[in-house]
């Protein structure tokens, strides 16, 4: 079993009879509604909403209860994934694509849990590319004001033509190699007319589940100190 698989599965239990859980996007997510569906064959009652039309495909092929997410008036637990990680919990999402849904569903949950393998752990972010979910109109002016600010922007692309989101929306990935004040970048990225939103998840994750070889980690933000 690989490290992804390790924490989706040992997310699970936090799971209980009677919530209205986020499912999140991406590969390991996807062991997550692998293991969540094997319980509610066996009788876990739970609601669901999902991020991303891959996730509520597959979680309704699972057998698992797919609602709209107008439909709950509350979600208990959001479990997801994470393109990085640092030591204060905050985070890169955005590399399925899902971004803006994810943070819409995380922003509305009391809890939010993260599993990632070990390899998402980072002192700093910003190796990986951090998306910007952007409106199609003006979207090559803001590679130019982007460009200017030596962020080293790139559309993302499938299959020749700019990638299209589940909400119709381009993205823009920003190759920064190190992000210092992830809030504070956050906030002025979504200065910029057009922008959406941000793959920045500062101060969202409660508690991140890491796969470390054959061992599971439970990062809690509780025993964090504070970012001085």
């Amino acid at each position: 079993m690989n490290e992804k698989q390790l924490a989706a599965e040992r997310s699970v239990d936090f799971i209980k009879d009677g919530m209205t859980v986020g499912l999140g996007t991406g590969s390991t997510v996807n062991y997550m509604i692998d293991a969540l569906a094997q319980k509610v064959k066996k009788g876990l009652k739970i609601k669901t909403v999902a991020t991303s039309k891959l996730t509520f495909q597959l979680a309704a092929s699972s057998g698992i209860d797919v609602v709209d997410l107008e439909l709950v008036d509350r979600i208990d637990l959001t479990i997801d994934g994470a393109d990085e990680v640092d030591p204060q919990l905050n985070g890169i999402k955005g590399g399925g694509a899902a971004l803006l849904y994810e943070k819409i569903v995380a922003s509305n949950s009391a809890k939010n849990i993260w599993i990632v393998d070990s390899s998402k752990l980072v002192k700093k972010l910003g190796r990986f590319p951090l998306p910007v979910e952007v409106i199609p109109y003006g979207s090559n002016l803001l590679i130019s004001k982007f460009e200017k600010k030596k962020f080293k922007p790139a559309f993302r692309k499938f299959e020749g033509n700019n990638f299209i989101t589940d909400g119709g929306h381009f993205l823009i990935d920003l190759n920064l190699e190190k992000i210092d004040d992830p809030k504070g970048f956050e906030e002025e990225l979504k200065t910029y007319p057009g922008v959406v939103e941000v793959g920045l998840f500062a101060g969202i994750a409660d508690m991140v589940i890491v796969g470390e070889g054959k061992e599971i980690r439970i990062i809690d933000r509780m025993d964090r100190p504070a970012k001085k």
